[in-house]
């Protein structure tokens, strides 16, 4: 394996493993102040109970999100340093902003709402609470500023051979960012929810104590659930109605679409392999003209296949790699635009299957325990815990679609944007030898996997402990009635 694909290997590894925590934190940081809330206005102990025990098994994962992400923004350096020269000027504003503005509101609003129980009054302790959520989402916002600028690159002239940033407000607002930021919030909430509907429903269907908690916490997640998939299907659509402009490949290759069809059907499932470009071998179930909605509102549209784009995108941007050195094998070699067709077309699809599938084991438990009924059937725990891994697959195989239906750029060209502005993956990696990244890859992939024992011995641990772990002795009530509990972790 050459350096190229090493770097593509130990960031895709780096990306995917820190990306199962980033999206149930933001999630599940939103419901617990939620739950916080409810016990301010209601003095309701359920309430507490809930934000206590759901708090904990937050905080065990924002550690090791924090964890996972620093490595992340060294890898730029590490393996990617010519794309970091080149994007530098711009790329650099979005992360400045998540660093210095959210992730140090996150850390500090984080630390007094731990540390704040028995010691603040119960309003500015929420709304610490309020404000590290918050926070987490201002954080999304600015990485997924910066993939998009990544994706559609705008709000730059061309100067000196690499993109210079002539307004922070067309990169903050790309209509690109504005897209993904609520499908990736969305899709943050699916899988806050089937983790409570897995964790909850396991223990309401062991019929242990604190019923009330663990049935609040399973409705709650299923109503989230069901919201969060119908915000995510209409955010995809407006998604996919800008990857029709911005990134036709990537539309072409999410259908495995080699040849232009008007209107375009959308492919239900492919039979055969459809990693060859001409198709002759694959057998697919289609929706007529459904390709066509989903890239203009009608179904009539133009889609183009892989074979028409293969010949613009030569036309536009070459037909060869430069003959330079830094490119390795791949120099004066012919450029491949074509993406891994199997991981987009699958990844696509599995993508769309998984959140359906979590939506659904969400109304099943919304069913199952209606107008106060408790699940019986042993089935049901398997369903609920194996559902809590349907939306970060999702999840994953939505970014990996995302990411590398753009190849071969690392910055994908604007149709209508500043001429120059895009480079190709190859030219960006680093001059770094295989054996050092190699050693990268290995040393990381193995911390990983040893932060994954442990963040799983944790979450195994709270879980089980259940409400009774991380709740204090409950003490004699104050003159108001309500119970004085000693709120300090």
């Amino acid at each position: 394996m050459e350096v190229l694909e090493l770097a593509r290997w130990q960031f895709g590894i780096t990306t995917v493993y820190h990306f199962l925590m980033v999206p149930l934190t933001i999630g599940l940081s939103i419901l617990v102040a939620a739950m916080q809330t409810r016990w301010v206005r209601t003095g309701e102990l359920r309430h507490l109970k809930m934000t206590k025990f759901w708090g904990k098994l937050l905080l065990v994962n924002f550690a090791m999100g924090v964890v996972t992400g620093i490595v992340q923004e060294f890898q730029f350096g590490m393996n990617w340093s010519a794309y970091s020269r080149f994007v530098g000027d711009v790329f650099g504003a979005p992360l400045a902003m998540e660093g210095l503005v959210a992730f140090f509101v996150e850390s500090t609003f984080l630390g007094l709402w731990i540390f704040g129980w028995d010691r603040l009054p119960k309003k500015v302790h929420l709304a610490c609470a309020w404000a590290f959520s918050l926070a987490t989402m201002a954080s999304a916002y600015f990485i997924l500023a910066a993939n998009s600028w990544m994706q559609h690159p705008v709000g730059v002239t061309f100067e000196n051979g690499k993109p210079t940033m002539n307004s922070i407000w067309a990169v903050l607002t790309n209509n690109t960012a504005l897209a993904a930021i609520p499908h990736t919030l969305a899709g943050a909430f699916s899988v806050a929810a089937a983790f409570l509907v897995g964790v909850a429903g396991w223990h309401l269907w062991r019929r242990g104590d604190h019923e009330d908690v663990w049935r609040s916490s399973l409705r709650l997640g299923g109503w989230v659930g069901v919201a969060a998939f119908a915000v995510l299907a209409i955010t995809g659509d407006t998604q996919g109605k800008l990857m029709f402009e911005q990134q036709p490949m990537k539309m072409a290759s999410a259908e495995a679409l080699c040849h232009t069809e008007e209107p375009a059907s959308f492919s239900i499932i492919a039979i055969g392999d459809v990693s060859g470009a001409n198709c002759e071998d694959v057998k697919t179930f289609n929706v007529p003209a459904l390709l066509s909605f989903l890239a203009h509102n009608d179904f009539k549209t133009e889609v183009k296949g892989v074979e028409n784009l293969v010949t613009e995108y030569q036309a536009k941007y070459g037909t060869n790699y430069p003959d330079d050195p830094a490119l390795g094998s791949l120099a004066g070699k012919p450029i491949d635009y074509v993406p891994n067709l199997p991981v987009t077309y699958w990844g696509f699809r599995m993508m769309i299957g998984f959140g359906a599938i979590s939506a659904g084991i969400g109304v099943l438990a919304l069913w199952l325990t209606r107008r106060g009924r408790l699940p019986g059937s042993r089935w049901f725990p398997w369903l609920v815990l194996g559902g809590v891994a349907t939306p970060f697959l999702g999840n994953s195989a939505g970014w990996i679609f995302t990411e590398m239906g753009r190849q071969p750029f690392v910055v994908a060209p604007n149709p209508t944007g500043v001429d120059g502005v895009w480079m190709f993956t190859a030219q960006a990696v680093s001059h770094v030898t295989t054996a050092e990244v190699w050693t990268s890859l290995i040393a990381l992939t193995t911390v990983y996997a040893a932060l994954g024992v442990v963040e799983v011995y944790l979450m195994r641990k709270y879980i089980r402990g259940g409400v009774d772990a991380v709740m204090p002795p409950k003490q004699q009530p104050d003159k108001t009635g309500d119970d004085t509990l000693a709120f300090a972790y």
